[in-house]
């Protein structure tokens, strides 16, 4: 029988999935509890909130076993762990890394301690066989499409990264190139970031070369993208993406994008000098590749430091 698990994390569906991953790479099956900060703890860092539990809304901790996700979340676990609750925090929790039983976090995030798993990329679920259930429901769809297949990952502006009007027709000029030049077929995947003006001008600039261009309504084709593709092409704003795409066989372009970030820039360059990426110059790059990903080494890392 599975020891009873939760994943706690503000409702945002990244965080979310890297919670996921890990739990499923350690053969749990947890439950879910969002976050809902009440005011005015929702205004103040949860890092000083007096009462985690009380400005959420939760008496005791959910169970016995919590895989935390984010900042908020670790506050919450912290203090679900005073009250007897074994925490695994995933991403950096910005306080002491004691106060967790373990802390999943990437390479460059620079933390250190026994009780930290690093990881090389982000966490997710896009697990072998979730990619081959994938491939086989998605292929009839992208069947009709030229080789090399190119999926596009397509992200948004965040904070650190800008993807605006000018940004999405230079990229989407790029694609075209492709397409034209270089005989790919494309299928491409906005995200919920994706402003709707770059998915009007993907659409007016692609979908008439035969683009494929998911509209965001009905199954998300994400994973079967990754699966099929010969290519893949992420923006630079998420490492999630990124983390995915490599987790893949496909080789990945990086797509630059105005802006700078400390973390994604350590990120990205450690797998641009070990060969696993490159970046996206507007026409072709293939080149032989191996799937890097960690989050089953850090599921099974998990279990033997909790003696699950």
């Amino acid at each position: 029988m599975l020891p009873e698990s939760w994943i706690v994390s503000e409702p945002y569906a990244g965080l979310q999935a890297q919670a996921l991953g890990l739990a499923e790479a350690a053969g749990l099956a947890p439950h879910i509890l969002e976050l809902h900060p009440r005011k005015p703890w929702s205004w103040l860092p949860a890092a000083i909130w007096p009462a985690p539990l009380h400005a959420v809304g939760l008496r005791q901790p959910p169970g016995p076993l919590l895989l935390t996700a984010g900042g908020t979340a670790g506050a919450v676990g912290a203090a679900c762990r005073g009250h007897g609750a074994r925490v695994v925090q995933v991403q950096n929790p910005r306080m002491r890394l004691d106060k967790f039983d373990l802390v999943v976090a990437n390479r460059h995030d620079g933390l250190a301690g026994p009780n930290v798993i690093t990881t090389r990329t982000a966490l997710h679920r896009a697990t072998p066989a979730r990619l081959n259930a994938a491939a086989a429901a998605w292929a009839p769809i992208f069947a009709h499409l030229p080789r090399p297949l190119v999926a596009v990952l397509v992200g948004g502006s965040n904070g650190r990264f800008r993807l605006e009007d000018a940004e999405g027709i230079h990229l989407a000029t790029h694609l075209a190139d492709l397409m034209r030049l270089d005989h790919a077929g494309l299928a491409i995947t906005p995200s919920r970031r994706t402003a709707p003006t770059v998915r009007a001008t993907l659409e007016t600039m692609l979908r008439p070369l035969g683009a494929w261009i998911w509209d965001m309504t009905g199954e998300n084709p994400y994973y079967g993208m990754l699966a099929l593709a010969d290519i893949v092409i992420v923006t630079i704003d998420s490492i999630s993406m990124v983390s995915e795409a490599v987790a893949t066989k496909a080789p990945v372009l990086l797509a630059d994008l105005p802006g700078r970030s400390r973390r994604i820039t350590e990120f990205t360059e450690t797998l641009l000098q070990s060969g696993r990426i490159r970046r996206f110059t507007g026409r072709l790059d293939a080149w032989p590749v191996k799937p890097l990903d960690d989050t089953a080494e850090a599921g099974a890392e998990l279990r033997r430091r909790l003696g699950l």
